[in-house]
């Protein structure tokens, strides 16, 4: 009966849990207060929970205890022990694909696919709505970018410890997510934890590497809102030598950014708290050949990896960001020199965060669009992003 003591220890963290913090640190948190959950238990545990909200929106109005017992069939691919709360109806359907057990959850309840992410008239365009709902109950993979060269050295480190993974490009490797590679790749340094979508922004760098690159021996590049600095890594790879000034609005991200430069090798660079929302900001480096505005946003195109903020999602939200990054973008902009590029990137699935601000740029700023994609990563179990990028002419 261990597996129905799990899933009493589930409804009872989905009854306590407001998603007020992420999920895994109250998840974390949990645990510590309890802990006669050894690290398997935590990890049933665990994982059901994140089944739960992978549902989203969809019946939010039958019990707890329903829903959740849906959710962990839909989201896994075999019942394994959790089979023991099941009847036999379930059972012999579980390893059939999802859209077959999606048609009979749908024979015993008002379940669609479109009420995971009912959003449907905010989304982008080119969003192909029902593949990126049903990768709401898929686990994303975990994606390593290949650094300066580390091919063999990664490779033969995986091999060498029976890991699998797939080669998705020249220097993109996909591993499940609960793959342990600490102390197998040296993580910054060989390769980088680097979600798919979020490595296509070379294709826009590169852009910028043809153009600056053969006229400047050493570009100016300032990563305005940082975070952990994975792009800043990849602008320092793809465009090798630059004067690199980094900036966040949290002190604690830029301490982290610096021991992940540490890590990485990278040396030449500035790196401070600055809040490019607020035109009173300054900025010590007067002008940038390129700057990258990874800009905050609601992250719905992640939210397969982070389903609570999915399910505890409400619309004004996409406003808020939408003004922040406005604020953001005319802030960042007055810094551009002449014939320079301004790449803008959010990792959002809504027009009002893309779209809608390419259009706020083109109205504002006498830039020239350049090149603007959705990235889509749900056919690749992995996130959904969006890139713009632009060139000042004048």
């Amino acid at each position: 009966m261990r597996f129905q003591s799990y899933f009493n220890t589930d409804i009872r963290i989905i009854q306590l849990y407001d998603g007020a913090i992420p999920l895994a640190h109250f998840l974390k948190k949990y645990f510590s207060e309890n802990k006669k959950h050894g690290s398997k238990d935590r990890k049933f545990i665990t994982q059901a929970c994140y089944n739960f909200y992978r549902l989203g929106f969809a019946l939010k109005a039958i019990s707890t205890e329903e829903r959740l017992k849906i959710a962990i069939f839909l989201c896994n691919t075999n019942a394994g022990e959790w089979a023991i709360l099941y009847d036999d109806d379930w059972l012999k359907r579980w390893n059939e694909q999802l859209r077959k057990k999606i048609y009979f959850i749908q024979s015993l309840y008002n379940f669609s696919v479109d009420d995971i992410f009912p959003f449907t008239d905010e989304v982008s365009s080119d969003l192909n709505r029902d593949n990126f709902n049903l990768s709401h109950l898929i686990q994303p993979d975990v994606f390593l970018r290949i650094r300066n060269n580390q091919h063999e050295k990664v490779f033969s480190a995986l091999h060498h410890h029976h890991i699998v993974f797939d080669k998705i490009n020249e220097d993109c490797i996909a591993i499940e997510n609960a793959t342990k590679i600490d102390g197998i790749i040296e993580i910054d340094k060989d390769a980088v934890i680097q979600d798919y979508s979020s490595q296509r922004t070379k294709e826009f760098l590169e852009i910028i590497k043809s153009e600056i690159g053969n006229r400047k021996s050493q570009i100016d590049v300032w990563d305005c809102c940082a975070g952990s600095g994975g792009k800043s890594i990849l602008a320092h790879d793809v465009l090798q030598n630059i004067n690199l000034t980094t900036t966040d609005i949290r002190p604690s991200i830029i301490h982290n950014l610096k021991e992940r430069f540490n890590k990485a090798g990278i040396k030449n660079y500035k790196a401070f708290v600055a809040d490019i929302s607020n035109p009173k900001s300054k900025i010590r480096n007067l002008e940038f050949d390129a700057i990258i505005c990874d800009a905050p946003c609601t992250g719905s195109g992640t939210w397969s990896r982070t389903p609570e903020q999915l399910y505890f999602f409400r619309l004004q939200k996409i406003k808020e960001y939408q003004a922040l990054q406005k604020k953001i973008v005319a802030n960042a902009i007055s810094y551009l020199k002449r014939g320079s590029y301004f790449l803008y990137i959010t990792c959002s699935v809504f027009k009002a965060e893309n779209e809608d601000v390419i259009k706020f740029i083109q109205n504002n700023f006498q830039l020239t669009l350049i090149k603007s994609e959705l990235l889509t990563g749900y056919n690749k179990k992995a996130d959904t992003m969006f890139a713009a990028l632009f060139k000042k002419v004048v």
